[in-house]
C-alpha cells in the first residue's frame, strides 16, 4: 500500500500533530494512535476516537528518557530500579512512574502515575525526535475491534483520510509489557 501521507511522512505527521490532530503509526507490535500529550484538545480527540474514558490514563512513547522527564517523577527510584528500567529500554516494556504534579489529568486519568516507554522502533524514534517530545500512544483500533497490525487495517477501521505513517511494526505478537517502575509488579504480560 502506498503511504497516505505526502513525500515526507514524518514531517507531515509533525504538521498534523502541531494542529492538535491524531495520527496512526507503527509500534513494536501493533499500530498506535497518538497525539500531542500537552494538548487537551488533541487528547480528547484521541479519547473520543477510541471511545475511551479519560479516567483510564494513557501511555506516552518517546525516543529517549529525557523526553519523558517533564511528565514523570523519577526521584524516588533507587539505583537498582533504574538499572532494571534502563536494561529494558529502549524496547517494548512500559513502566508506570509517579507523575509530576504538573502532569495533566488528561494523561494520568484517575491515577497519580503515568505509563511511559522509550521505544526502539525506528519510525517512532524518528517521529518523536522530529516532534521534539513524546506522543500519547494507544492501540489503533475502534472499540471492540482488534488492534491494527498494518496501515491497511488502520485505514479500514478509521477511513481513507485518517493520517497513517506507513511502515512495518516491530514484528512482536503481543503489546508491550507494563510494569510498575517502583515495585516491578507486572500489570500486563508482554
Amino acid at each position: 500500500m502506498k503511504n497516505n501521507l505526502p513525500i515526507d511522512p514524518i514531517a507531515t505527521a509533525v504538521e498534523i500533530l502541531n494542529k492538535e490532530h491524531v495520527i496512526a503509526y507503527p509500534t513494536e507490535a501493533v499500530f498506535g494512535v497518538g497525539c500531542d500529550p500537552d494538548s487537551e484538545t488533541a487528547v480528547h480527540r484521541l479519547l473520543e476516537l477510541k471511545q475511551r474514558s479519560v479516567e483510564k490514563g494513557l501511555i506516552l512513547i518517546a525516543a529517549s528518557f529525557d523526553q519523558l522527564k517533564p511528565y514523570i517523577d523519577d526521584s524516588m527510584l533507587t539505583e537498582e530500579q533504574r538499572r532494571t528500567i534502563f536494561a529494558s529500554w529502549p524496547g517494548p516494556v512500559t513502566f508506570v512512574f509517579p507523575a509530576k504534579p504538573t502532569t495533566p489529568r488528561w494523561l494520568t486519568g484517575r491515577f497519580d502515575s503515568l505509563a511511559v516507554r522509550v521505544t526502539d522502533h525506528p519510525t517512532v524514534i524518528a517521529l518523536c525526535e522530529a516532534y521534539g517530545k513524546p506522543l500519547v500512544s494507544t492501540s489503533a483500533n475502534l472499540s471492540g475491534l482488534p488492534p491494527c497490525r498494518t496501515a491497511q487495517e488502520v485505514i479500514a477501521q478509521f477511513g481513507p483520510q485518517f493520517p497513517v505513517v506507513d511502515a512495518p511494526t516491530g514484528g512482536r505478537l503481543n503489546p508491550s509489557e507494563i510494569r510498575d517502575a517502583l515495585t516491578g509488579e507486572l500489570f500486563r504480560q508482554g
